[in-house]
């Protein structure tokens, strides 16, 4: 999918940044040599306290990280080994008062790591992340901290707190009673050897998927292979394969995804199956950065886990504080959308095959020829190509008078770009965001070229959490991977990289708005089902009709989108919706099914795993593919998605129900807005996740909106 939300290690409750509150333990004389000479040992004097990264080196990560982690140990140790009897204030307030250092270095590391990645930062990656888990075992596997924990909360309902601390202490009692606070001594410590290795093998697989990305390009040879590609586009090739000394070449490089933007335009058929096989086997070539043992290990590494905090999967152990709940449940909210979007799905690929016979092609389509027919399908259903709609979508007039127009139309926000903040690459650019009442309140970073180091997909995540017990405010970052253009081009997109900009901008708001006491409940710190529901709602504002003439102006000459091509993309939008839902539950089944394993199951041989999974659950339509694949599902073994990919789908029912709200009460207005960031996006986690919705909606939600909005039969 387009978002990716980037999870760090340490988990919400180190997301905490502001002044020590213990104090630090007496450094050696080698100890100060460091500490003065690294950034991260002291409190950034910028705007909002956000890191310098002119002043940050590689080699500051590694010391500022352990030391971070050895300063938290202490901290819990302190904690739990207080004599004082347990309240509130003694045992979870100070509790997420701890890791500061640690979180401080952690939030920049995560957000270079993934977005300007090298191989220093990835070892760190590597070495430091079974280091992390242990530190998160020592939280949450401390007998003595969780009898804290537990004696507040079965005397919760005498302790007269508050809403948002009673919901602190629930979360807190179900994350340690989830992590295993309950088991044997002996079974805690073969939980954290499972942890660790574990953590291990998912950075481990992060660097290896990286690497396969990168070394996966497709490099051409001869022009003519390129034929279709806009002369633009070519130049970009060029330019990469320049990059690694390959002049007279050109280099495709590879997004995450199974499918590639260039297999819409490329009509050289053998140069689209050459690029859809480099994708489709990227991490399957037996060399070092194949990863089919490691996610072997890994889905092992957790169905063990689960076992030993007694449930039969670790899907069933990880959706329990999820809204689905069971995975029963996410197969039976499946069961209502996987036929209706195959059988779509297949009435589209005759729609297709029938082009490719006219054009007497010759052959049955396969998955390298949908993107490139279903254009020309589209183009003469709609009579919509591209090439006419892209120069209308250049990514700084979308971003400025789009991305930010909406939030200001919606939440009265206003953006002054800001240069005397350092940046870590030279494409980012920051933010300063004003609300409502004109105050400034947090910082906006973006960063929307692809790179050959920076991960695939798009996400969002902090570089500062808000929390009023800790004083900080919200610096929030967005992260795509669009083709970066030729030296004096303009940056056109497509209209599926808008909507991926109005996505992660989505994630931004719920982080911009967060308004907690405590930064483990902040912002987008919620269920998995959940945090998608405010990025896809976002989404909707790219075409609505105020947004879309507001930003979508030809970039020679400044012309507003004509309505006859609006009303083209408003057509169009409804095509290949059984495709695009097709490939999107393939890849949730799959992450399913590689989650519903047991303990005692084997797997073999993981494409052969992947093929018959896929089968068991109806999708045996070979011209439609999963979106990811099992090697290079980087959601589902790297970045806290594992059994909770349905999470896209799940939040698709919730923000097309939202969306059908505001339709029904006037669309894009500032008192819509106001309702829905008091109900939604200001709310983090501090009310179940039912009653929320419930509150903002009026009951709970429905599914039609969805299946509707996906041409799906309504039941």
């Amino acid at each position: 999918m387009k978002y990716l939300l980037k999870i760090t290690l340490v988990l919400c409750m180190t997301a905490a940044l502001s002044s020590f509150q213990n104090g630090n333990p007496k450094p050696s004389a080698n100890k100060n040599k460091v500490a003065s000479t690294n950034p991260f040992f002291k409190l950034s004097k910028l705007p909002y306290g956000v890191p310098d990264f002119s002043k940050i080196n590689d080699s500051d990560y590694r010391p500022a990280l352990e030391a971070g982690i050895k300063q938290q140990l202490s901290e819990i140790k302190q904690i739990a080994n207080s004599s004082a009897a347990p309240t509130f204030a003694n045992t979870l307030v100070a509790l997420e008062k701890t890791g500061q250092l640690l979180t401080r270095v952690n939030n920049a590391f995560s957000l270079v790591s993934g977005a300007n990645t090298n191989p220093t930062l990835q070892q760190l990656q590597e070495d430091i992340a079974p280091k992390l888990t242990a530190l998160n075992d020592a939280l949450y596997l401390n007998t003595k901290l969780f009898k804290k924990v537990e004696t507040l909360h079965k005397n919760k309902a005498t302790v007269g707190l508050d809403k948002e601390s009673a919901r602190l202490l629930d979360y807190y009692y179900q994350q340690f009673i989830k992590a295993g606070a309950q088991l044997s001594e002996a079974d805690k410590s073969t939980l954290k050897k499972l942890n660790e290795e574990e953590a291990s093998l998912e950075a481990k697989y992060g660097n290896q998927l990286l690497a396969a990305a990168k070394a996966g390009g497709l490099v051409v040879s001869d022009s003519s292979e390129l034929a279709g590609l806009s002369a633009a586009t070519k130049e970009a090739y060029a330019q990469s394969a320049k990059a690694k000394n390959l002049d007279g070449k050109w280099i495709i490089s590879l997004k995450n995804t199974t499918q590639q933007p260039p297999l819409s335009s490329l009509s050289n058929r053998a140069t689209r199956q050459k690029l859809f096989e480099a994708s489709w086997t990227r991490a399957e070539k037996g060399d070092s950065n194949d990863t089919r043992a490691t996610i072997t290990r890994i889905a092992i590494l957790r169905a063990q886990k689960a076992k030993l905090l007694g449930f039969k999967s670790y899907a069933a152990w990880n959706l329990q504080d999820q809204m689905a709940e069971t995975p029963e449940a996410v197969e039976a909210f499946f069961a209502k959308l996987v036929p209706s979007a195959i059988g779509k799905a297949k009435e589209e690929a005759k729609d297709i095959q029938a082009l490719i016979n006219k054009q007497n092609g010759g052959f049955e389509l396969q998955p390298w020829d949908w993107d490139y027919y279903s254009e020309q399908v589209r183009k003469e259903k709609y009579n919509l190509d591209e090439s006419e709609i892209t120069p209308y979508f250049e990514l700084d007039k979308v971003l400025e008078k789009g991305v930010f127009y909406a939030a200001n139309q919606l939440y009265g926000l206003t953006f002054k770009e800001r240069h005397d903040i350092p940046i870590y690459q030279s494409d980012v650019r920051v933010f300063e965001v004003y609300d409502k009442d004109g105050k400034p309140f947090a910082l906006f970073y973006c960063d929307y070229f692809k790179r050959d180091n920076k991960n695939g997909g798009a996400w969002m995540s902090n570089l500062m959490g808000q929390s009023t017990l800790l004083g900080t405010k919200p610096v929030i970052y967005n992260i795509c991977n669009f083709t970066k253009p030729a030296a004096g081009q303009p940056a056109l997109i497509s209209f599926d990289d808008v909507t991926t900009m109005f996505h992660e901008f989505g994630h931004g708001l719920h982080g911009l708005f967060a308004s907690q006491q405590y930064p483990t409940l902040s912002g987008t710190s919620v269920a998995r089902d959940y945090v998608e529901f405010p990025s896809q709602f976002n989404e909707h504002w790219a075409l609505y009709p105020k947004v879309l003439k507001h930003y979508a102006l030809h970039y020679k000459t400044g012309e507003p989108i004509p309505q006859t091509l609006i009303d083209k993309i408003k057509k169009a939008n409804s095509f290949n919706k059984g495709y695009s839902q097709t490939e999107v539950l393939a890849a949730a089944t799959l992450d399913l099914k590689w989650h519903n394993l047991t303990a005692t199951d084997e797997i073999k041989d993981v494409d052969e795993f992947e093929k018959n999974a896929l089968q068991s659950a109806g999708f045996d339509f070979a011209p439609v593919p999963s979106r990811y694949r099992s090697t290079y599902f980087l959601h589902i073994w790297g970045n806290g998605y594992a059994a909770g990919y349905y999470a896209y789908e799940w939040t698709k029912m919730l923000e097309e129900d939202a969306f059908s709200w505001f339709q029904e009460h006037g669309g894009l207005t500032r008192t819509n807005g106001q309702y829905f960031r008091d109900r939604i996006l200001s709310k983090g986690n501090t009310e179940d996740y039912n009653t929320m919705f419930k509150a903002f909606r009026g009951r709970k939600p429905d599914i039609k909106p969805m299946e509707r909005d996906l041409g799906l039969p309504i039941k």
